[in-house]
């Protein structure tokens, strides 16, 4: 099939965007195969995603081979770098695209006697770690707290996470709102965004929320921290643990007052460190490789 469809149209640059280190390493292997040039997009890497020796070599070669490498965060070029014993020299850092205005100004949510937070992402814990945040809220002294806290996405997981919702008696004081595709209604109704991830690439989620002029709570995992100036635009967790994510809660509650200020600080930080139109450069990028003859790295 794909072989097949690679010798009849013999592209320019073939693009090959994958969700996380490791995946579609059969196609990428057609790729280099067909002697055509091309280039990876790596979305996503962690700790548990370290490959053994054989499928290590495999991705050496094969990234090896690519025109070029691209990574949505410092850190996951970082860590497969460390995974792989290599460096790559041929591999960049780019941008996803965003789904609220550039120029969104969104006031602050009506006063209220509810600090509304807001969790954005698929309803996978082994990624997202919505379990944390739900066990945390379960507990003193977040129980007695006026806090909600709203999830919007769908995954795998979401039967299994309203039922640890509905075990630890979360009724009422966590809402499973599904995806919304609106992403500044989110905003417009919530304080601040919540991400409790075991992994990420450079969470979207995030880059929206900033733009929307909200501060953010999350663990230092992939991009989060290239994103966040600590006690400034958010709040870091060291780990994506219970203990630690518990800790950065502690101390963005304790600095609530401060968190319409913090929102706009970040509004004005996620202006200069992601362009304006990020596919329209990426698409820039490709086209220039696509009319390259410059070889594969060595």
């Amino acid at each position: 099939g794909f072989r097949r469809w690679l010798q009849r149209q013999k592209p320019d640059l073939i693009c090959v965007s994958h969700g996380s280190i490791g995946e579609e390493v059969a196609l990428i292997q057609q790729c280099a195969d067909s002697g055509l040039p091309y280039v990876v997009v790596v979305h996503a890497n962690g700790e548990s995603m370290w490959p053994n020796d054989q499928r290590a070599r495999e991705l050496r070669e094969l990234y090896r081979q690519a025109r070029r490498l691209f990574f949505v965060s410092a850190g996951n070029r970082t860590l497969l770098e460390t995974q792989l014993g290599t460096e790559f020299e041929h591999s960049e850092i780019v941008r996803n695209p965003f789904n609220v205005r550039r120029n969104a100004a969104l006031p602050w949510p009506a006063n209220s006697t509810i600090v509304r937070l807001a969790c954005v992402g698929r309803l996978e814990p082994m990624a997202k770690g919505q379990d944390l945040l739900l066990r945390i809220l379960a507990r003193e002294p977040w129980r007695s707290r006026p806090v909600k806290v709203s999830f919007f996405g769908e995954g795998a997981s979401a039967e299994g996470l309203q039922r640890l919702a509905r075990r630890w008696q979360l009724d009422g004081r966590v809402t499973f709102c599904g995806f919304e595709s609106d992403v500044e209604k989110i905003w417009a109704a919530h304080h601040a965004l919540i991400l409790p991830s075991r992994f990420e690439g450079l969470p979207i989620s995030i880059v929206e929320a900033m733009h929307c002029g909200r501060p953010v709570i999350a663990t230092d995992v992939a991009g989060n921290g290239e994103l966040l100036r600590d006690g400034v635009t958010g709040f870091i967790a060291e780990a994506p643990t219970e203990y630690h994510l518990a800790a950065a809660m502690e101390r963005a509650w304790a600095s609530r007052e401060r968190w319409a200020a913090m929102g706009q600080a970040a509004a004005r930080d996620i202006r200069e460190q992601v362009p304006t139109d990020p596919a329209a450069e990426f698409a820039g990028k490709l086209l220039a490789l696509a009319g390259s003859t410059v070889p594969a790295a060595n």
